[in-house]
């Protein structure tokens, strides 16, 4: 038994130094893959980084209820659908919507070939989508003063677009339940599974004035409700605008698509970045952030902002008054009388000098006469 306990203890004595090598293997092969592991984990944590989850993406587009989608809607609701569309459109750009709106100001006095002339001129940086409202500084005005709710309707439009859709039919509901919403000269408003406005003319647009708390609600005995809606402030948006989209312009509820320049516009909360609509329209790149400043600097048209009796009538959907134009007529006017004074007064001056001269050529002849007469 000594002896086999001896023999046993050698084994394992030299069984000993074996086993405890392989840990020690391990650990230097375990030393060696470490750092390339940690590169692996580190480029891959970073490229995550610039890969923002669709998930995450969704979750940020805000909500809103359909009672806060209705109101939001209100103002809008009872627009011809091809300037329906454009404003749901443009308010996906809500940074842009202010220079905009100062730009239509300042150049509202022109239109047709001549405004859509002044756009492409001054190579303006916005998309043609704002681009398209500036023959309405009325609408840009409205929505440039109240930024807030120009950008819950561009969020609530880009999140969920049927549902934005679903909140105009409510509303266009209601006024015609309660007779305001009509057809007239101006436009067509067809009843069906869905109420559609549509213009009389395509090329011309009337921007409709209404009171959302009357237009939405029964009413009150004794009301004239054919009063209730404005239909006199009217825009021309001919065949020069077309590389806008206006002619092409509209919405297919039965497909609850909004369709601009005879295209779906398909820009989404999630596609919101680098979605861009196809238009004929050249577009402008913005290379520096000078450029903004650039185009005002070399603005070489006639600027003219809206005199506060301008704005009252675009406000209250009034006929459309251009009071600058009845200036820059009395300022030609006193131009050519002043034009016409100083022609007068050059002829005559060329004719006393005409005069002068014949006399002095006159008394030249007498002095010769007596001359002659003295030889």
């Amino acid at each position: 038994m000594p002896a086999r306990e001896s023999h046993m203890k050698s084994i394992i004595s030299l069984r000993a130094p074996q086993q405890a090598a392989a840990p020690s293997r391990v650990a230097r092969a375990s030393r060696r893959s470490l750092p390339l592991t940690l590169i692996f984990i580190t480029a891959l944590a970073a490229l995550l980084c610039f890969l923002p989850s669709t998930s995450a993406v969704a979750q940020d587009a805000p909500y809103y209820s359909p009672e806060q989608l209705d109101h939001m809607v209100s103002r809008i609701a009872l627009y011809p659908d091809p300037l329906l569309a454009q404003v749901l459109a443009a308010a996906t750009y809500p940074d842009q919507i202010p220079d905009a709106a100062r730009w239509a100001d300042q150049h509202h006095y022109m239109s047709g070939p001549q405004l859509a002339d002044a756009i492409n001129y001054d190579q303006l940086p916005w998309d043609p989508s704002v681009q398209a409202l500036l023959p309405f500084p009325s609408v840009l005005d409205m929505m440039a003063s109240d930024m807030r709710w120009t950008e819950d309707l561009g969020n609530a439009f880009l999140g969920n677009q049927t549902e934005v859709m679903y909140a105009v039919q409510r509303m266009r509901q209601r006024a015609r339940d309660y007779g305001y919403l009509r057809s007239n000269p101006q436009y067509i408003v067809a009843s069906g599974p869905y109420i559609t406005i549509v213009p009389a003319r395509p090329d011309y647009i009337v921007v409709p004035y209404y009171d959302p708390v009357v237009v939405y609600e029964r009413p009150r005995p004794g009301f004239f409700v054919g009063a209730a809606i404005g239909y006199r402030y009217n825009v021309f948006v001919g065949v020069a605008f077309r590389p806008w989209g206006w002619g092409y312009n509209r919405i297919g509820w039965n497909e609850r698509v909004v369709i601009i320049n005879n295209r779906p516009w398909h820009r989404n909360w999630e596609n919101r970045t680098v979605y861009v609509h196809p238009y004929t329209v050249r577009r402008v790149v913005v290379v520096d952030h000078d450029h903004d400043r650039d185009w005002r600097d070399h603005e070489r048209h006639e600027v003219y902002e809206r005199s506060e009796r301008e704005r009252e009538s675009a406000r209250w959907g009034h006929e459309r008054v251009e009071e600058h134009r009845e200036v820059r007529h009395d300022e030609r006017r006193e131009v050519r009388h002043e034009e016409r004074h100083d022609d007068r007064g050059k002829s005559a001056e060329h004719h006393d000098n005409g005069r002068g001269k014949g006399d002095h050529d006159d008394h030249g002849k007498g002095h010769g006469d007596h001359d002659d007469h003295g030889r």
